[in-house]
């Protein structure tokens, strides 16, 4: 069989790592496994460590119109509004998402009900995955915050859209640490494999499908009057 090709995809990775660059980031050492078999198939692929960058608390597009004097998101957010792929990767603490990630989704949230060309709020036809690093438990958890998330917002979800690794309950070697066991770990290794190839798949069949049909999802013309089928059911 020929060489799967994705050329022409572009997936965009946010790092929600606590660490400013250059220190090490363990999710980064996962997030290069995803990325290294993306580019690997075509795919343009661009990484993000969030905490680098000058993103505003708060709800809005743009926060500095709400008070705040700088606000890197408008710019971020255009990269991940021309990507087909969004994965959020960050670190367990306290069993949860780090803060970062939480303001990432706030802010992606923020930009929800802007629509696309067809009329569709503005994620819709793209794919969403995420990426959870950690010493301590919570993949599960902080995946299923992550992918409920994103599919609310309008992503798409692949089968298998999760993937993470942590060392034994409690204080211990991270992910990148000599002799953690994490990049020959084969259970974190085929799944974050199995993960960045359905989102390769899942993102490649909306593109050459166009998305998702329009019919039946446009809140214009929910608000118009259409109803798409909901008119004239019993509603007793």
């Amino acid at each position: 069989m020929a060489e799967w090709r994705f050329d022409g995809l572009r997936a965009v990775f946010i790092n929600c790592t606590l660490k400013r660059s250059p220190e090490q980031s363990h999710t980064g050492g996962l997030i290069d496994i995803s990325a290294a078999i993306m580019r690997k198939h075509g795919v343009e692929v661009d990484a993000i460590r969030a905490v680098d960058r000058d993103i505003a608390t708060g709800v809005w597009p743009d926060m500095t119109e709400h008070g705040w004097d700088s606000d890197d998101w408008p710019a971020i957010f255009e990269t991940v509004l021309a990507a087909d792929i969004l994965v959020i990767a960050g670190p367990i603490w306290l069993g949860d998402n780090s803060s970062v990630t939480k303001r990432v989704i706030e802010r992606l949230y923020a930009c929800s009900s802007q629509l696309n060309s067809d009329g569709q709020y503005a994620f819709y036809g793209r794919v969403g995955g995420c990426l959870i690093t950690g010493n301590e438990d919570g993949i599960k958890h902080c995946a299923s915050n992550v992918l409920y998330s994103l599919q609310h917002l309008g992503y798409t979800i692949p089968p298998q859209a999760d993937a993470g690794w942590i060392g034994e309950a409690g204080p211990g070697p991270s992910y990148l640490d000599p002799g953690s066991g994490g990049p020959e770990n084969d259970f974190t290794n085929r799944n974050t494999t199995f993960m960045t190839w359905n989102l390769m798949h899942l993102a490649s069949m909306l593109r050459s499908a166009g998305g998702i049909p329009a019919y039946g999802n446009l809140r214009t013309a929910w608000d118009a009057g259409s109803r798409f089928g909901f008119e004239g059911l019993d509603h007793r």
